[in-house]
C-alpha cells in the first residue's frame, strides 16, 4: 500500500515490522520476515535514505546495528507531500506539452503561448516596464494570476508618464477595497470606464503587443498568449476602442473621512461619485458600501441632485447629466 510513495514492497514490509517491534537488528527483521539478510540489509539501506529509520543513540557500539522506525506521521506525511509536489510538476508539464501540440501550427512570431504561471507573470510585468505611450486593459471581476494589488508596474509605468485606460467590469466595483485601488490609480491619471461586463483579461501595450488568457472558460488555467502586431491585434484594439466609446467614465470616489455637500448648486466630489455609481447601475445599497457611507447619505444625495437638475425621477436625473455635462 505504500508503493505510492516509493517503497517497494520488501522495504514496506520491512518498515512495517519495525514500527510494530520498535527497534530490532537486520538479523532479527530476517526472522521475523522471513527475507534473506542481504535482502534486508538493502531494504534497510533504503529506508535509511528515504529518513524512514536510523539507529537510536542509545544503541550498544559493536554487533549488528540496532535500528528504530522514524514516526510514520512525520516520515510519510513528509513522503506524501513529496509525491503531491512532483505530481503538481507533472501536471504543469503535461499541460505545456498539450498546449505546445494544440498550438504548432499556430503563425510563427504572431502568437506566442506561455503555459507557465510564473513565466505569464514574469510577462505581464515585463511588457508594462517597456511601455512607452500607452497601455489598454480590460478588467474583469476576478483577477486570479496577477491581482491588482500586486501590479507594482502599473504604478511605476503611470509615474513615468505612460497613460493607462481600463475597461472596468461593473461587477469588480463590489470587491473588496477596490475604492480604495480606483481612487490611487486614479490620483496617478489613470482613466478608468465602466461597462456591464468584460469577456476576458487583456492588456495591449502600445498597438503593438497584447496578452490575453489562452482560455476563455473558467478553469482557472494560466496559460496566456501574446499577440504580436498582426491582423488580430489590430482587431483587439478595435474592439477596445468600440467598448471605450460606449462605456461610462468613472470618477474618482473621495476619502471615506472627506465631507462634501451640496453648495451653491454646484456638484462636488460626493455627489458625482455616487452620480457616476448611479449611472453605471449600481444599487443603493452597493453604492453606500462603496463610498462607505450610510444608505441614508446615498438618498440624501441622490435627492439633492435631483433637485438640482430640476427633475422628479432617476430617470430623468439620467437625461439631465448628460445634457449638463456632469457624466
Amino acid at each position: 500500500m505504500l508503493a505510492p510513495l516509493g517503497l517497494d514492497p520488501v522495504e514496506e514490509e520491512i518498515y512495517r515490522q519495525l514500527v510494530a517491534s520498535r527497534r530490532a537488528c537486520a538479523a532479527e527483521l530476517a526472522a521475523a520476515t522471513g527475507r534473506s539478510d542481504a535482502a534486508v540489509r538493502a531494504a534497510l539501506a533504503g529506508l535509511v535514505e528515504r529518513g524512514l529509520t536510523g539507529m537510536p543513540g542509545d544503541a550498544p557500539a559493536g554487533g549488528d546495528p540496532v535500528f528504530v522506525p522514524a514516526p510514520p506521521a512525520v516520515a510519510l506525511n513528509a513522503l506524501l507531500r513529496q509525491r503531491q509536489d512532483d505530481l503538481r510538476q507533472a501536471e504543469s508539464d503535461v499541460a505545456a506539452l498539450a498546449e505546445q501540440y494544440r498550438t504548432a501550427d499556430l503563425a510563427p512570431g504572431v502568437i506566442e503561448v506561455i503555459a507557465d504561471i510564473d513565466t505569464v507573470r514574469r510577462r505581464f510585468f515585463q511588457i508594462q516596464e517597456a511601455a512607452r505611450h500607452e497601455v489598454l486593459s480590460m478588467v474583469p471581476p476576478d483577477l486570479r494570476v496577477v491581482p491588482h494589488r500586486e501590479n507594482t508596474a502599473e504604478q511605476a509605468s503611470m509615474k513615468r508618464g505612460v497613460r493607462y485606460r481600463a475597461l472596468l467590469d461593473r461587477r469588480a466595483l463590489s470587491a473588496p477595497d477596490m475604492q480604495a485601488d480606483i481612487r490611487a490609480s486614479m490620483s496617478l491619471g489613470q482613466e478608468i470606464r465602466i461597462v456591464d461586463a468584460v469577456p476576458v483579461k487583456m492588456m495591449i501595450v502600445d498597438g503593438e503587443i497584447a496578452m490575453l488568457p489562452l482560455h476563455h472558460d473558467a478553469d482557472g488555467s494560466p496559460a496566456s498568449i501574446l499577440v504580436h502586431r498582426s491582423g488580430p491585434l489590430a482587431a483587439l484594439i478595435a474592439y477596445f476602442e468600440s467598448a471605450w466609446e460606449r462605456a461610462y467614465p468613472l470618477r474618482p470616489a473621495p476619502a471615506p473621512d472627506e465631507v462634501t455637500e451640496l453648495s451653491g448648486g454646484e456638484l462636488e466630489d460626493g455627489h458625482m461619485q455616487v452620480l457616476a455609481l448611479l449611472l453605471s447601475g449600481q444599487t443603493d445599497q452597493a453604492i453606500a458600501t462603496q463610498l462607505e457611507i450610510s444608505l441614508r447619505t446615498v438618498h440624501r444625495r441622490i435627492r439633492q441632485l435631483m433637485n438640482a437638475a430640476g427633475v422628479d425621477t432617476r430617470v430623468q436625473l439620467g437625461w439631465a447629466a448628460a445634457r449638463n455635462g456632469w457624466a
